[in-house]
């Protein structure tokens, strides 16, 4: 398009000299004039034409130069806003790497003095049984002693070798059936793999005051999986057992009080549990350290539940946000009227109304040991928001691959699942994985 209209121009300039020597021919000046005037008109013209040319691409060089010298500007200002941004990146990751070694090397100390404990605890165990060996008859001691000592070696292998495996059970929500907490259990393996219950392994704990080491190891985990969990975007939690031992321990609970304030992002995810008795038993320096957990933003759970008589307002006051009650006993306490009426909560309460009475003080209801379709039924009829027990699924061992599954997407109300699929929904072998942490 540009040479054409220099094209033009040029043709146009031709025309006007030869016209203006034309002009002169007529005028009786001769060829010699008409030529002179041809050529001086050309030679003027492309001068001019020349110098137009020239000042406009002068005019485009500088309209360039001013163009590449803000974009030059505003490349530096980028540079220093990137400069900025990775320095602030650094010093981020910085503080970050720092934050979790401190938290790994207090993880790592609680686990060295919770295991050094467990050790010492597990040799006077032996010892002591050594000793009522001693006392009694060989005949009538030898088996029952021989046993227990076995029983107790099989228990500091499984857990100097961390042969300790963390069960869980989903927590699901009413009616939906989605599961939105799970329950933890802790279980040993011998050394040929075989699971070692509760009922075998706690009839040695209990009496060598093993029982608090167990649980306190089993906060920790509970706190590695939660935190794997929130790496992944899970949406769940976790109830972990707590015991008034832990609680009470002036040389255990400041360092995992320490542990957990170093941790207290995952106060929404981790929920402590004890049983109604332990927590109508506590002591002031153990109303104290859970005070100190709540202060944290950790909230806690009571099992075990005997009697629905609560004092709802010290609840409130602990922090204490589930209460968790077996399904016969929350049926049979709620809807037998000669039941409802030996407890003095529940004397002038509706059966329907005793879930909305526990939510007004932040108390949730939770129905525990389902085991039947009938009982879900019953348990809706009561307002019961969340339930659990083998019909949403038994513990199963956790494993590592299933930190890495999408969440559990919630189900449609309208939907009604039969009992037959919810079971095989739970059964599904990527549900449940069990983890070596």
């Amino acid at each position: 398009m540009k040479k054409a209209v220099t094209f033009l121009l040029m043709g146009g300039y031709l025309c006007l000299s030869l016209a203006l020597a034309a002009v002169f021919w007529r005028a009786d000046a001769g060829w010699g004039a008409g030529a002179a005037v041809l050529i001086g008109s050309l030679g003027l013209a492309f001068g001019l034409h020349n110098m137009i040319a020239r000042g406009m691409t002068i005019g485009d060089l500088r309209r360039e130069l001013a163009s590449l010298s803000d974009a030059h500007g505003l490349l530096a200002d980028q540079l220093e806003d990137t400069q900025a941004a990775l320095e602030a990146m650094a010093d981020s990751l910085h503080r970050e790497t720092d934050a979790k070694a401190q938290a790994l090397t207090s993880e790592v100390r609680l686990l060295e003095d919770l295991v050094a404990r467990l050790g010492d605890t597990l040799d006077d165990e032996l010892a002591a049984v050594h000793a009522r060996s001693n006392l009694l008859s060989p005949a009538s001691a030898a088996a029952p002693d021989n046993q227990t000592t076995a029983l107790l070696h099989a228990v500091r292998e499984a857990l100097a070798e961390n042969r300790v495996d963390l069960y869980l059970q989903p927590v699901v929500s009413l009616p939906q059936r989605r599961t939105v907490y799970y329950e933890s259990y802790t279980r040993l393996r011998d050394v040929t793999g075989r699971v070692m219950m509760p009922a075998e392994f706690l009839t040695v704990a209990e009496p060598g005051g093993l029982i608090s080491t167990i649980d306190n190891l089993l906060l920790l985990r509970c706190v590695q999986v939660v935190r794997r969990l929130a790496k992944q975007d899970r949406k769940v939690g976790i109830f972990c057992n707590i015991s008034l031992t832990s609680l009470g321990d002036e040389s255990f609970f400041p360092q995992f009080l320490e542990f957990m304030s170093k941790n207290r992002d995952l106060a929404g995810a981790v929920i402590f549990e004890l049983g109604q008795d332990s927590f109508d038993r506590r002591s002031a320096l153990e109303q104290r350290n859970m005070g100190r957990l709540a202060d944290l933003g950790f909230r806690f759970s009571i099992d075990k539940v005997q009697a629905l008589d609560f004092n709802f307002a010290d609840l409130a006051r602990s922090e204490v946000k589930f209460i968790k009650v077996s399904a016969d006993l929350l049926l049979t306490s709620l809807l037998d009227d000669q039941s409802r009426q030996a407890v003095p909560a529940l004397k002038d309460l509706h059966y329907a109304d005793y879930a909305a009475l526990t939510r007004r003080y932040g108390v949730e209801l939770v129905a525990e040991k389902v085991e039947h379709e009938r009982q879900v039924v019953d348990v809706l009829d009561l307002d019961v928001a969340f339930a659990q027990g083998h019909l949403f699924g038994e513990p199963r061992a956790i494993r590592e691959s299933v930190l890495s599954e999408p969440a559990p997407q919630p189900a449609p109300a309208s939907n009604a699942r039969t009992q037959e699929e919810a079971a095989a929904e739970m059964a599904r072998p990527s549900a449940w994985r069990r983890a070596a942490l």
